[in-house]
């Protein structure tokens, strides 16, 4: 079994890394090898060893093959703001194709499920020609879409998710995330999104402290993107 997959998010800051790691974590305890990968970080914190991203280390941590960091984060960028100006400030240019020959580095590995994890939302820029779903297109992974749900978290769904299709890849699935206290209207929205969204919802996260892999995992069905990966 090789299954293969993007993470996408409605917007930053939903919880695009949580899930990716409750999913390494869930197939960890399945007895199947993971791996992932975060092409790009801003927010990095300067160490003795170098640029690192606590997402990025996350990711590190939770996956069951061992890399090196500059494997699962080859861009690692200190300003917490987008991509591409981050890259600016730092004297570096972005390219999908460099980033895409990272990313199949590891993609080439044989680990049963592999997760490349994006940055910001569907079209984040990485320089002024290109963005963060060029990235995906050129792997053509299918993708999982993390949404936040909060207030305006069905228009950021759909849209997403009309982008996604009209890039030519596939809606996997995607995961209802509460990054805090439940919405006004939860149960409302999430069978909004149930019903429109073009594909099923993979789980449910409320708000997790500590917001552990493991915790994110017993949330998310990972027998679904089995079954996908047997199609």
């Amino acid at each position: 079994m090789k299954l293969q997959f993007f993470i996408a998010g409605t917007d930053t800051d939903v919880g695009k890394t949580l899930v990716a790691a409750g999913l390494l974590a869930a197939a960890n305890a399945r007895g199947l090898s993971t791996v992932a990968v975060k092409p790009v970080a801003a927010g990095c914190k300067l160490t003795s060893e170098g640029l690192r991203n606590d997402d990025a280390l996350l990711l590190q941590q939770t996956m069951s093959m061992s890399l090196p960091y500059e494997q699962v984060n080859p861009v690692a960028l200190e300003p917490a703001i987008a991509p591409h100006i981050a890259a600016e400030r730092a004297g570096r240019r972005l390219q999908i194709a460099q980033l895409s020959g990272f990313c199949r580095g590891v993609l080439m590995k044989k680990a049963n499920l592999s997760v490349i994890e994006g940055a910001g939302g569907w079209r984040v820029p990485i320089s002024q020609r290109e963005t963060m779903a060029g990235l995906a297109a050129d792997l053509q992974l299918p993708v999982i879409l993390v949404v936040a749900m909060k207030l305006g978290c069905i228009s950021h769904s759909l849209l997403t998710a009309e982008a996604i299709v009209r890039d030519g890849l596939k809606l996997a699935g995607w995961v209802a995330n509460s990054p805090g206290s439940p919405m006004d209207g939860y149960e409302e929205n999430l069978n909004t999104l149930k019903f429109l969204l073009p594909a099923p919802c993979l789980g449910e996260l409320p708000f997790l402290d500590p917001a552990t892999p493991e915790a994110a995992a017993s949330y998310l069905d990972i027998d679904r993107l089995i079954n996908h990966g047997k199609q």
